[in-house]
């Protein structure tokens, strides 16, 4: 007889992402798994597989969670700057209502493993490429109605923006002021405007 499952398979999944996103993949084992999610070794197993598969469901519910709460901030502004400011204050503070951990798992997973996971690399580089791209689209936006310089071609800057933002969610992880962080991203914006 089939056992029923005891547990909302998105919920145990957030769990399973935190736990990763705070304190990586090596760093997390099975047992630190089990305990944090909440179900039993072979719940695990069976619905989520290894480590290793569980880990880029995780990244994958990560990219899912992170482009839901920026589309939304695109939607609610007003302005091209206004949505470049929302997103990059985003990637310094995160969610601050939520108990997340700092800086960015999609980051963090691309300086541990992606030299030598194929998989988590490429998990990387589409979230990458899809921020640079929403980048891109805000950029287009706001040298459409004039907010923007068109100087320089809105690929080209929404390719430093994101390189910008990805230094932002890595040093998010440190101890420098936040404060710190937002003027950079600050200038950075300011730089587009000039």
């Amino acid at each position: 007889m089939a056992r029923y499952k005891e547990f909302e398979e998105n919920v145990v999944l957030d769990k399973a992402m935190n736990l990763f996103w705070e304190q990586g993949y090596e760093k997390t084992s099975m047992t630190d798994l089990v305990e944090h999610m909440g179900i039993h070794r072979r719940s695990l197993y069976d619905t989520f597989g290894d480590k290793h598969t569980l880990f880029l469901r995780a990244m994958d519910r990560f990219r899912t969670k992170v482009n839901s709460k920026l589309a939304e901030v695109v939607k609610g502004s007003d302005t091209a700057v206004e949505a470049l400011q929302l997103i990059l204050s985003y990637m310094i503070y995160g969610n601050e209502d939520e108990d997340s951990p700092s800086g960015c798992l999609m980051v963090n997973s691309a300086v541990e493993l992606a030299m030598r996971d194929v998989d988590v690399d490429s998990k990387a580089t589409e979230s990458f490429t899809l921020a640079e791209q929403l980048f891109k689209d805000i950029i287009l936006w706001g040298q459409k109605n004039g907010e923007l310089n068109l100087d320089y071609d809105a690929g080209v800057l929404a390719e430093h923006l994101n390189v910008v933002g990805i230094g932002l969610r890595a040093m998010a992880r440190t101890s420098i002021p936040k404060e710190k962080l937002q003027r950079t991203a600050n200038i950075s914006i300011e730089l587009l405007t000039t």
